[in-house]
């Protein structure tokens, strides 16, 4: 991804973060007098990866039709260690996907904000919030399908020492019942040195 490109992506992401700083109304972590030092969450993230995705062609239809890709993710620190970058770019049958994800890293609650930007359609999703707790991250938000208010899941799973799987799902019942739409699972590539970090 060129980096004029990710610099303008961006500026916008941060402008979003800024216009969205109270959240959703969704599930969170309960708050604590003394938040979790949580900012050193997504160290082991950084560097290069190889991706295997498949995503369900149409949530929330009934339908089980999932259509798969396969590419890279890197990740990359920025703003220090309270915020990191992630270019997202793989390719099948269905086309390609090439997007960046913006976590931000907020002090006061010890939680992250992730801010997706798909570069095909120039748009933003709502930002998501969350934790990792026992090693798992679990991050909640809002979206809209075809018109259609709907919850949004995103689970960060460690499988091994190499590997591991992001899986998205969506409630249009207000979370009792989740349809999980995208799975993806990161393997380390050796080009790209993994950081140790707390989670």
């Amino acid at each position: 991804m060129k980096p004029l490109v990710v610099a303008v992506v961006l500026s916008a992401l941060l402008a979003v973060v800024q216009a969205n700083a109270a959240g959703p109304d969704v599930p969170a972590a309960s708050p604590s007098a003394v938040p979790r030092d949580g900012q050193h969450d997504f160290d082991w993230e950084i560097g290069n990866w190889d991706t295997h995705l498949k995503r369900l062609r149409e949530p929330l239809s009934g339908k089980t039709d999932w259509v798969e890709y396969t590419g890279t993710s890197v990740v990359k620190p920025v703003i220090g260690a309270r915020a990191n970058l992630v270019e997202l770019d793989v390719r099948g049958s269905a086309g390609r996907i090439a997007g960046v994800s913006l976590r931000l890293y907020q002090p006061a609650s010890g939680q992250w904000t992730l801010h997706f930007a798909n570069l095909a359609n120039g748009l933003m999703t709502d930002p998501m919030h969350g934790a990792f707790k026992d090693g798992q991250g679990s991050f909640y938000g809002r979206d809209t399908l075809n018109g259609r208010a709907v919850l949004v899941r995103f689970l960060i799973v460690p499988i091994d020492a190499a590997r591991w799987r992001f899986e998205q799902a969506y409630s249009a019942d207000g979370g009792q019942r989740w349809e999980t739409n995208w799975i993806a699972v990161d393997t380390r590539r050796n080009d790209g040195p993994a950081k140790a970090g707390r989670r």
